[in-house]
Parts: structure tokens; C-alpha cells; sequence
């Protein structure tokens, strides 16, 4: 019994603070809304189209913050803290480059979300301002996501929560002082996230030095410059790229492909994106959770720890995820109602909203296979597994539009989450063998 509580209460201290800091993101982007909404459409629209534009951005560069997290967790677990704070080195060091080269690059990156977009002549004014203030915080906004992936890969998702409360916080009242009292609208805005992310980094600057000295880390040149160690790096933040690239290209197929459909599907699957969204900030929990876990078993080649990280936090997420499958159909009407009382809108929400419902029981294996891949650094494995299931997406669209509409969008979205899952659960047998332990 006392290893049953001691091995549930690791993964729920390390789930619960992370899923408390998914959910101040959905806070957030309320409140950027709430500043700015009694204004008008287009300044809604300009800071929706904004955030999207960043959004892309930084989910393509992810591997800042899965990849830190996996190989930090297992030198964590191997007892070398020395590669723990290589770790987290090499991924502040990218973080920089590519914000800065985000930066150097800012004029084409509007440009072509502009093209890609096409909002109205007064959205794009917006836009272009939101984003051209916004832009100049990328790499502190990137070096923050190496941060918390360092710190989720050391189990301290309190310090991470932590962390995130004060760039949220920070970003709120900003929010409120620049765009309400000082009417800079949506400069406002822009402005309050650059200096958000800033604040962030020097607070995360702190905690890494801070947490540095318990470890008694030293940051060693030699480390950084360790030519193997390089390239399996590379290797890693190579494959979690196009793994990721693969998912931004099916989210953004499948809002184009709704959008084809008119303006109330449209409306409707931007409320269902809504819910699917709440479901995996609550469900990445227990992935992060078992990011951690799982890199720290493998760094210590437990094979026991592995398998008891990989069955504790999978049963809780297959019972969270029981939960929003419950609360979608118990209250889904309600919460619809919520959001939106136009009722063509409810009434198409309605008509879609089964997929749901069912999705939390498809999307859990998906999302906690994932939590497992990044921990072990198994990149390659999630790349070739992410390469098949889009190919799926990519067969799936085609045959199933022309005969069910949305409802064959939605099909062929649940095939690709399906697939997802079963395409890495082959791949987990093996990860499993290669985690050698006398206690295996």
C-alpha cells in the first residue's frame, strides 16, 4: 500500500501543478479578449489572428520544450548533473537563435501570415501592429519554453507552475495598466505580452540558478562541446520537428477545410476546437508527468520505474479522461451556451458536438504516448509514427468529405488521433527492451 500512494502521489505532484499551469494559458488568452472587446470586431479579430500567427510559430519550435524536458529527466536519473545543466545550456543557446533569427525574419513572417490569413484591410492595420510589437519578445518567449521543460524533466512542476503564474500574472495586469488605463488598445496588448515574457525569463534565470546550486551544477564548456552528445541532440530536435509540423498541418487542413463549408460550420468547429483544447491542457498533465517519469527511469535504466511511470500515469489519464467524457455529455449544452447565444450556432454546435464527447477516450492514448516517447528521447520512433498517422489523415479527408461533410472532418480528425496512438503503441515494446535493468 505505502508504494501504491508514494508511486500515484509522484505522478499527481508532478500532474496536478502542470495542469493548473495548461489552464492559465485559456485564462490568458480570455483576458487579451476582455481588454479589448468592447472596442470592435476587427480589434478582436487582429489579436485572434495575432496570437495564431505566434501560435504556429512556437509550437513549430516545440522541441525546445519536449526534447529539454526528456534528456534533462534522464541525466536527472542517471545522477550526471553536469548533462543536466548541458541540457538546459543547449536549448537556451537555440532558443536564442531562432528568436533572434524570428526577429531578423519579422517583415516576411507578417507578410505571409497576412496572405495566408486575409482579413479585412482593418484587421491586417491591427494585425501588423499586434504582431510587430509582440514579435521582439520571441526568444524570451522560447527561452521560457526551454526553462520549463528543464524544470519539468527535474519533477519540479510546482517551481514550473510557479513560473508560469508570474508570466501570466504579469501579463494580465499589463494587459489591464497598457490597453484599458493608458488606451493603448491593441499596441496595449502587444506590449504586455513582450514585457510578460521578459519578466518570465529573469524570474526563470533565477529559479535555474537557484536550483543550479541544490544540484551543485556546474556548467562545463566541455560538456556543451561534446560532439556525440551534440548530434544526438540534433537527431532529436530534428525528428520532434517534423513530428510536430505534421500535427500543425492537419490542425490547419482541417480549419481550412471547415471553413469551405460556410460560416456557421465554421463558427461551430471553432467551438468544438474550443472544448478539444480544454480536454488536452487537462490531459497533458499527466503526458508531462509522464515525460518526467519516464526519462528519469530510463536516465537510471529501471525498467521497473518505467513500466510503473508508464501504467500510474496512463490509469489517471484514462479516468480524466472518463471525467470530460462525462461532463461533455452531461453538460455540454450549458457549457455551449456559455460561450455563445446565437442559436443557429448552438444548434450546429449540437449537431456536431458528439465527436466531442467521444473524443477524450480517443485523444487520452495519443497524448500520454507522446508523454512517453519524449521522456525515453525516442524521437525517431514518434517521427515515423506521426508520418503514418497523417498519412491516414491524408487518405481519410478525401473519402470521407464529399459524403459526410463535417461529420467526415470530424471522422477523419478522430482516425487521425487514433492513429497516432497505434502506430507509437507498436513502437513501445520495443522501447521497453532496450531499458536494461537488474530489476527488470
Amino acid at each position: 500500500m505505502t508504494g501504491w500512494r508514494s508511486d500515484h502521489g509522484a505522478m499527481w505532484r508532478l500532474a496536478l501543478p502542470t495542469i493548473l499551469a495548461n489552464l492559465t494559458q485559456p485564462l490568458l488568452g480570455i483576458v487579451d479578449t476582455a481588454v479589448i472587446g468592447n472596442l470592435s470586431a476587427a480589434h478582436i479579430g487582429a489579436v485572434a489572428a495575432g496570437a495564431t500567427v505566434f501560435a504556429f510559430l512556437y509550437w513549430a519550435l516545440a522541441f525546445l520544450r519536449m526534447a529539454t524536458t526528456g534528456f534533462a529527466a534522464q541525466a536527472h536519473g542517471a545522477g550526471d548533473h553536469d548533462e543536466v545543466g548541458a541540457a538546459l545550456t543547449r536549448a537556451a543557446v537555440m532558443a536564442i537563435v531562432f528568436g533572434t533569427l524570428i526577429i531578423a525574419l519579422r517583415r516576411p513572417i507578417v507578410d505571409l501570415a497576412i496572405v495566408l490569413i486575409s482579413p479585412s484591410a482593418e484587421v491586417e492595420t491591427l494585425t501588423r501592429e499586434y504582431t510587430l510589437i509582440r514579435i521582439w519578445g520571441a526568444p524570451a518567449a522560447l527561452a521560457n519554453m526551454a526553462i520549463l521543460g528543464w524544470l519539468l524533466g527535474l519533477q519540479r512542476a510546482g517551481t514550473a507552475l510557479a513560473l508560469q503564474i508570474v508570466i501570466n500574472g504579469v501579463n494580465i495586469v499589463l494587459d489591464v495598466v497598457l490597453a484599458v488605463w493608458l488606451d493603448m488598445e491593441v499596441a496595449g496588448v502587444a506590449w504586455a505580452t513582450m514585457i510578460a515574457q521578459y519578466a518570465g525569463l529573469a524570474a526563470g534565470l533565477w529559479v535555474v540558478l537557484h536550483v543550479a546550486r541544490a544540484l551543485d551544477i556546474h556548467w562545463r564548456l566541455s560538456t556543451l562541446r561534446d560532439g556525440a552528445r551534440l548530434v544526438a541532440v540534433t537527431r532529436v530536435n530534428r525528428d520532434i520537428f517534423v513530428r510536430t509540423l505534421c500535427v500543425i498541418t492537419a490542425v490547419a487542413m482541417f480549419t481550412a477545410q471547415g471553413a469551405r463549408m460556410g460560416d456557421l460550420v465554421l463558427a461551430a468547429n471553432g467551438i468544438l476546437v474550443l472544448f478539444q483544447m480544454f480536454l488536452s491542457h487537462g490531459l497533458d498533465g499527466f503526458a508531462h508527468a509522464a515525460e518526467a517519469l519516464v526519462g528519469n527511469a530510463v536516465g537510471a535504466r529501471d525498467r521497473r520505474a518505467l513500466r510503473v511511470a508508464v501504467r500510474v500515469s496512463t490509469i489517471w489519464a484514462a479516468l480524466v479522461a472518463l471525467v470530460y467524457t462525462a461532463l461533455y455529455g452531461l453538460a455540454g449544452g450549458w457549457l455551449v451556451g456559455l460561450i455563445t447565444d446565437l442559436p443557429d450556432v448552438r444548434a450546429a454546435v449540437g449537431h456536431y458536438f458528439f465527436w466531442i464527447i467521444l473524443s477524450p477516450l480517443i485523444s487520452v492514448w495519443s497524448f500520454q504516448l507522446d508523454g512517453i516517447f519524449i521522456g525515453a528521447t525516442r524521437a525517431r520512433q514518434m517521427r515515423n509514427a506521426m508520418l503514418l498517422a497523417f498519412a491516414v489523415y491524408l487518405i481519410a479527408l478525401p473519402v470521407l468529405l464529399p459524403s459526410w461533410g463535417n461529420h467526415g472532418l470530424w471522422l477523419a480528425f478522430m482516425l487521425f488521433m487514433a492513429a497516432r496512438a497505434v502506430t507509437l503503441a507498436a513502437y513501445y515494446p520495443g522501447l521497453e527492451r532496450a531499458v536494461t535493468s537488474a530489476r527488470g
